[in-house]
């Protein structure tokens, strides 16, 4: 049984933005990039060299974009990174679909 003083608040849907963390939309932007290119990466069986060979970076920075090191890569860099590894990247722009504030969502297909 919850205690009074417990309370469970609902998340906004962005992690960053809940912990009150700033630049929250473009931390979550990356985070999701990121995800996609380590799941292609894992998907396609690439080494870290081999990845870093196919995004024309080194090998340290594929095992930071793998554990989520993202100070030094931008929202362009990533999506560079995913045409790098075969795949287009679409942004579609849009009013939003209820009357929650716009923000930026990224959706793998």
């Amino acid at each position: 049984m919850a205690k009074a003083k417990d309370r469970i608040i609902p998340s906004s849907g962005n992690v960053f933005a809940d912990l009150g963390l700033s630049q929250a939309d473009e931390k979550k932007t990356k985070v999701r990039l990121a995800v996609a290119i380590n799941q292609i990466v894992e998907q396609s069986r690439l080494s870290q060299a081999a990845a870093a060979q196919r995004l024309r970076i080194n090998q340290p920075k594929v095992s930071a974009l793998a554990n989520y090191r993202l100070e030094g890569f931008s929202v362009e860099r990533l999506m560079n990174f995913l045409n790098a590894l075969g795949r287009d990247v679409e942004i579609v722009i849009r009013r939003p679909r209820s009357r929650r504030a716009p923000g930026i969502h990224v959706t793998a297909a």
